[in-house]
């Protein structure tokens, strides 16, 4: 059986090194492994110090993000609440309204950080769905242009994948439209792709094509690339200029940071093409499941690396889950539960096992 332990939400990490997990985009870390991965950077390459997460190792990050963005600068910061905060703040300057999507981690999980320590009021749009379209926002965009007291808007933001719509995206052909009509109207442009490499892998589309669109791009380091906090903020030089001073009033130059930097820098190494290996691998697994009278794993029409499962009426998914956690196979069913549906997320913990050997592992704890 499959050692593993609870954190403190109450969910099942597997430390088994061959457990696969249908949970979050990442692999689970342990303080061993983490240590790990500091002593091999420091023996690979070496540390270098920062100030207040300035220069160093974590300068070495900023550029190599930068690069990998196709932008002209990167910037560190601790979380991504902070990431995407310091991006609208910048865009906004003294103009008072953004736009962003109603189901958003920006507008329902950040709570009203933007408009109680900033001032700047985020609209809402596409409630209960994916994304808005470039029609509906130029039709917002209208209404609040025209209004008696101008509050000019400064930013529209694009979160995709999108976590609380099952990990579904934005259409590339949408977002191309959205952040034209930004650029045609003078509004900031900024896309929160905590999970950009997901989406990349999942529509073939290549990382810079989506940032090219942007004025500037959030993405997380600890969802796939080993850190266990942080994110970085890219964007045009001038755009990232001097923002370090803000990140400091907020309390993000944290000292130390290398230590991070060092991890996510090894992250980086190969992981688009593992995590394409994973996905494709994956996709395979998935079309051999369908094989099975009670199981049912169909991709959403926009989706990206989250694919929901939908069980046989009598298959008592709880039950599943318990016999396939014997087995060293994770899925979380209160957890993950969207529409009915049992999410299953794909990262490269799959890359653990054969496809043969999970289908046997479903196929015995379906019986």
């Amino acid at each position: 059986m499959a050692k593993a332990k609870v954190t403190k939400e109450g969910l099942s990490q597997p430390t088994d090194p061959k457990a696969v997990m249908f949970r979050l985009d990442w692999e689970p870390s342990t303080p061993d492994s983490l240590i790990q991965g500091m002593a091999d950077y420091q023996r690979e390459h070496g540390y270098e110090s920062d100030l207040s997460s300035r220069g160093g190792t974590v300068g070495l990050l900023e550029q190599r993000m930068a690069e990998i963005l196709g932008k002209e600068a990167a910037m560190f910061c601790p979380t991504g609440t902070l990431a995407n905060h310091l991006a609208v703040r910048r865009h906004c300057g003294t103009k008072g309204r953004a736009f962003v999507q109603e189901r958003s981690h920006m507008y329902l999980d950040e709570g009203d950080g933007i408009q109680r320590l900033s001032s700047i009021n985020l609209v809402p749009l596409a409630t209960d769905r994916v994304y808005f379209t470039a029609e509906e926002l130029a039709a917002a965009h209208k209404k609040y242009a025209d209004s008696r007291v101008l509050n000019e808007v400064g930013c529209v933001v694009v979160e995709s994948p999108v976590r609380r719509q099952g990990g579904q995206i934005v259409p590339f052909e949408e977002m191309k439209a959205i952040t034209a009509f930004c650029r045609k109207e003078g509004i900031g442009s900024h896309l929160d792709g905590a999970r950009l490499f997901m989406m990349s892998a999942a529509t073939g589309i290549p990382v810079r094509k989506y940032t090219a669109m942007f004025d500037s791009v959030y993405v997380s380091l600890y969802k796939y690339f080993g850190a266990p906090f942080g994110g970085i903020l890219a964007g045009g030089s001038a755009f990232i200029e001097g923002l370090y001073h803000d990140r400091r009033r907020f309390g993000g130059g944290i000292p130390f940071a290398y230590l991070i930097a060092g991890l996510a820098l090894q992250g980086t190494e190969g992981f688009e093409e593992r995590f394409a290996e994973a996905m494709d691998k994956a996709s395979k697994l998935f079309e051999d499941l369908n094989q099975l009278e009670s199981i049912a794993i169909h991709p959403f029409e926009h989706g990206s690396n989250i694919f929901p499962m939908r069980v046989a009426e009598g298959v008592e998914v709880e039950r599943l889950a318990q016999r396939l956690r014997k087995k060293g196979v994770y899925i979380y069913p209160k957890e993950e539960a969207f529409e009915g549906a049992t999410l299953l997320h794909v990262n490269t913990t799959v890359l653990r096992r054969t496809n043969k050997q999970l289908v046997q592992a479903f196929e015995q704890a379906l019986t």
